[in-house]
């Protein structure tokens, strides 16, 4: 599927914590939404396995499956990153940022947007240091990229960040 999509408003990230729920997560996603397929917790074979049952409900759903970590040559439709893991990856391409540098990198690195984290604090990283809604929107409206917000994030307050759109772990699963 190595086509450009549009940049999904609603990203749902996957994990360990949420893996039990995710199969009634993404049929609640609207079309154009999209999963990041993370699962660093699954050995490569089981994580592989996972992925593409997975990738089929996401497709019957016309939600958009990307990848993360090892993944190479698996058929998604883009990757999620640190911009320097985005390599020459075709299709959709979801970088992270937490700076105003580091949206200069993923700009270079010719992401199609921008996760900017984290906005509000998480429980995958407590007592983390956050950006907070002024500093984050401060950085957003600097970036030429749509920005996706992250961490922290509930349905509640995405509705109040005017961005692109915004994504959650434990938010959306």
């Amino acid at each position: 599927m190595h086509r450009c999509h549009p940049v999904p408003r609603v990203v749902l990230l996957s994990d360990a914590r949420n893996d039990h729920r995710l199969e009634s997560a993404i049929s609640r996603l609207p079309p154009g939404s999209a999963l990041v397929f993370r699962h660093y917790h699954l050995p490569p074979a089981a994580r592989r396995a996972r992925f593409e049952v997975l990738r089929r409900l996401c497709g019957r759903r016309r939600v958009l499956i990307l990848t993360a970590g090892e993944a190479h040559g698996w058929r998604a439709d883009g990757r999620y990153g640190a911009p320097r893991d985005l390599g020459r990856t075709a299709g959709l391409r979801l970088a992270t940022a937490h700076s105003l540098a580091e949206i200069g990198t993923a700009i270079r690195a010719r992401a199609s947007a921008i996760l900017l984290s984290p906005v509000y604090p998480t429980r995958s990283h407590p007592g983390a240091p956050v950006l907070g809604a002024v500093r984050f929107l401060a950085l957003a409206h600097r970036s030429p990229l749509p920005v996706i917000a992250l961490g922290g994030m509930t349905r509640r307050r995405a509705a109040r960040l005017p961005v692109w759109g915004w994504a959650a772990i434990d938010g959306l699963a």
